[in-house]
């Protein structure tokens, strides 16, 4: 038996593909527990999970990671700066602590939670990244020299605070902190990433990793049908982080659905401030999306890693209008692989977003594309396929 220690940051959709790889090392006889903010990661992992508590800051919706208004450069220079890097200085005490106490033998860190991995090399312990987005696979700052330099610098200056970097490690192209010299965990595919020739043998991919998530509000599911049958449906969700910069697009995307009446549209709106007062649109504050996603037809949504991952593991073809962060890239990546359309967040209207899902509705060739991508997730493995690698890698190390 070995004990394996996630750390995560307090972000919803960086917790969830880390619960099943957790229930699969448990079921095959492990030590399990979380490292992180606890009012974050407790209502996620249960209350019978084992939480190492540790700082953080103080969580007040999408202004606590970065304005709600910040997009592109800006926004991806906050979340770094305002938001990460001060993530990780709070965390490294208690993580140090909480190695004392429970004594891992191998880490499991979170792309954007780093103090995970400067504890793990400080204290000379295997540690795999959990990659809970594949944008950071593909070297997206390749077109922004500047920017990929100034990141690559903050990691440095960082873990020569805290740690003692190894140059060897930082020579190379995917080397600083986000990215495991042992162990990369990438819950995707190369169908949908493409190929990511600077890696080596560590990357693995396993496709989602899904497990079942606690759901508080009922859903009306005979709304999915007419007549008893099953009809085309469509779900729109922008995400949990993304509510104060929704408003307008959902209202675009329920006048959308609204124009038409042969189609049901589930709309999540966590603001709990939207409505529609046709027959064939149904919006919520929350859903059970993962028990939902089977009865779709399609699926829009800003292009988060999840979402994504989870409409392709149903082999649902997509619309995707990013917002900010790693989402562009993930629309792209779903774009050039055929399996779905991308909008302009901040223009498209109800004409434009209901044009887009006519067409991967009706054009074959999305749904194909989808397919594909859905089978080769099916086949990547998951949560087991994570969890052999893991145990491979104390093999290694232990």
């Amino acid at each position: 038996m070995s004990r394996f220690w996630f750390v995560v940051p307090p972000l919803v959709g960086h917790i969830n593909p880390t619960i099943a790889v957790a229930a699969e090392l448990t079921r095959r006889g492990h030590d399990v527990a979380w490292a992180g903010m606890t009012e974050a990661v407790r209502p996620l992992v249960g209350p019978d999970a084992r939480v190492l508590p540790c700082a953080g800051p103080e969580l007040a919706g999408t202004d606590a990671i970065r304005p709600a208004d910040a997009r592109g450069p800006l926004a991806f220079k906050y979340l770094w700066e305002a938001f990460l890097v001060p993530l990780a200085e709070l965390m490294i005490a208690d993580l140090e602590h909480a190695v004392d106490t429970f004594a891992p033998d191998v880490l499991v860190v979170d792309q954007q939670a780093v103090a995970g991995a400067i504890v793990a090399e400080r204290r000379g312990l295997p540690w795999a990244t959990s990659a809970t987005t594949s944008a950071e696979l593909t070297d997206p700052l390749a077109g922004m020299p500047k920017v990929a330099q100034w990141v690559r610098e903050l990691l440095l200056d960082l873990e020569t605070r805290f740690g003692t970097p190894d140059p060897a490690r930082y020579a190379r192209t995917f080397g600083d902190l986000r990215f495991s010299p042992h162990l990369v965990l990438a819950y995707s595919t190369v169908e949908l990433v493409g190929k990511t020739d600077e890696f080596g043998d560590e990357l693995h991919f396993v496709g989602p990793s899904l497990a079942p998530r606690p759901m508080s509000l009922p859903f009306p599911k005979e709304f999915l049908d007419a007549a008893g049958e099953p009809v085309p449906a469509v779900l729109v969700s922008l995400g949990t982080a993304n509510a104060d910069a929704g408003e307008r697009f959902l209202t675009e995307s329920i006048a959308a659905l609204e124009r038409r009446p042969a189609l049901r549209g589930v709309v999540v709106d966590p603001t709990d401030t939207l409505t529609s007062d046709a027959p064939n649109v149904l919006v919520r504050k929350q859903i059970p999306q993962l028990e939902l996603l089977p009865r779709m037809s399609a699926v829009l949504c800003h292009g988060g890693h999840n979402t994504v991952c989870e409409a392709l593991f149903h082999r649902l073809p997509l619309v995707i209008a990013p917002i900010r962060d790693d989402q562009p890239i993930i629309a792209q990546q779903v774009q050039d692989a055929g399996a779905g359309l991308r909008l302009r967040f901040g223009r498209a209207n109800a004409e434009q977003i209901g044009a887009a899902l006519d067409t991967v509705l009706a054009d074959p060739s999305f749904g194909a594309s989808a397919r594909r991508i859905g089978d080769s997730f099916r086949t990547a493995g998951g949560a087991p396929a994570a969890a052999e690698a893991l145990e491979n890698l104390t093999a290694r190390t232990g």
